[in-house]
């Protein structure tokens, strides 16, 4: 179906924060799959843990026991505010089982009508119906028929606002990530996301952080929220999980997971064992000292450089976004024409985002050096557009 407006590069092999076209061009790779590389191209340990499992155990149902679902709830509850784990398929069905959870809190607690959900605009969650209700982007929306009931929206900052919502009787949830991804790299302040918790506690309301892209590593600690010295009840994961690899899961404590007992919910191939195999190796990985200390090495020293840019092209970039190495730039020249500007002529991949904003999402591993050479590239990348914009004037 023609619904992706793909770029003009047929991709062919990747190595760590490099990837190769067809043609043999060699590109340094600062989307990685839009942050779900979190350790680039065809790390040897994750493509060890894919080959091992291939040849034990592919898929069985979801009736029997798979040791390797297990060993990974176990790694991520060990590791996070949650005590139960349900594995899925990608990050939009983790955010359709914190859904359906939240909901299920409250019917279980006799309060059924308790089915109000409020997110915030520019939020992602991703494709399914639920979720772009959730996110309640019109662009995603139109020409699906109705809107599902029980979905509102939140303009970002707004305090007032967040606070009556939350006190409506109905209110069920309110979904949030603690760093937008697709909505420009905004990130909510830590005494926000207090307060925040503080509020839904006053008023028996769940919180669901999307942790889909923030989270596993990229903000610097393992999970976003933790900056903020706080947990939600309910956190959506995915992306960085599998290190490429086709993986999510919904966390939650057993109290607002009282509601999804037996048939509540399922999955055909949600926590495979080819895919716990890889999520552990992944995860084992990214949760480390070594990764989360360069995640922060590596984005000190890129948003120095970033802010140097910016000062340098004040024609170009307007501001510096986001936290650890989801980097946000918001442009004065089309953010559309700038990626391909970078891709075309330096060879340089970052991703689009909304407010006019490019994102750099590289591994968590990406070197000093490789860093270096993504701001001596995109330098190139603004000077091209200055001349570019003095061109059209």
């Amino acid at each position: 179906m023609g619904v992706y407006n793909r770029a003009p590069l047929e991709v062919d092999r990747g190595r760590g924060a490099r990837l190769w076209a067809t043609d043999g061009t060699e590109y340094l790779d600062c989307v990685q799959g839009i942050s779900t590389n979190g350790l680039g191209h065809a790390h040897p340990v994750l493509v060890e843990a894919v080959k091992a499992q291939a040849e034990k155990l592919w898929h069985v149902s979801n009736i029997f026991k798979i040791p390797g679902q297990e060993e990974l709830a176990d790694a991520l509850t060990e590791a996070s505010f949650a005590d139960v784990v349900f594995f899925t398929n990608s990050g939009t069905e983790a955010v359709e089982c914190a859904l359906k959870t939240a909901r299920k809190y409250h019917g279980a607690n006799g309060q059924p009508e308790r089915i109000d959900i409020y997110g915030f605009d520019g939020a992602f969650h991703g494709r399914t119906y639920g979720a772009i209700n959730a996110a309640a982007n019109p662009s995603y929306t139109e020409g699906f028929g109705p809107k599902m009931q029980g979905f509102h929206q939140l303009k970002w900052g707004d305090h007032e606002a967040l606070k009556a919502a939350i006190a409506e009787p109905n209110t069920a949830a309110i979904i949030v990530e603690p760093v937008q991804g697709e909505g420009g790299c905004r990130a909510m302040p830590d005494v926000c996301l207090r307060g925040l918790r503080e509020l839904c506690d006053q008023h028996g309301v769940l919180i669901i952080f999307d942790e889909v892209q923030c989270g596993m590593g990229r903000s610097g600690k393992l999970w976003a929220h933790e900056w903020a010295g706080m947990a939600p009840d309910i956190m959506a994961v995915a992306k960085a999980l599998g290190g490429g690899f086709p993986i999510g899961a919904c966390l939650a404590t057993t109290e607002a997971a009282k509601g999804m007992t037996v048939g509540a919910h399922g999955s055909t191939f949600g926590g495979n064992p080819l895919a716990m195999a890889v999520g552990l190796a992944a995860f084992n990985a990214i949760n480390s000292d070594e990764i989360l200390g360069n995640v922060n090495e590596i984005a000190g020293y890129l948003k120095q450089q970033l802010h140097g840019l910016k000062e340098r092209f004040p024609d170009v970039i307007e501001d510096v976004r986001g936290k650890g190495l989801l980097i946000g730039l918001k442009l004065i020249p089309n953010n559309r024409e700038f990626m391909g500007w970078a891709r075309d002529e330096q060879h340089l991949l970052i991703a689009g985002g909304g407010d006019n904003c490019v994102r750099m999402l590289p591994p968590l591993n990406l070197t000093l050096d490789e860093a270096r050479e993504a701001v001596e590239r995109l330098e190139r990348t603004c000077e091209g557009a200055r001349t570019k914009i003095k061109a059209a004037a």
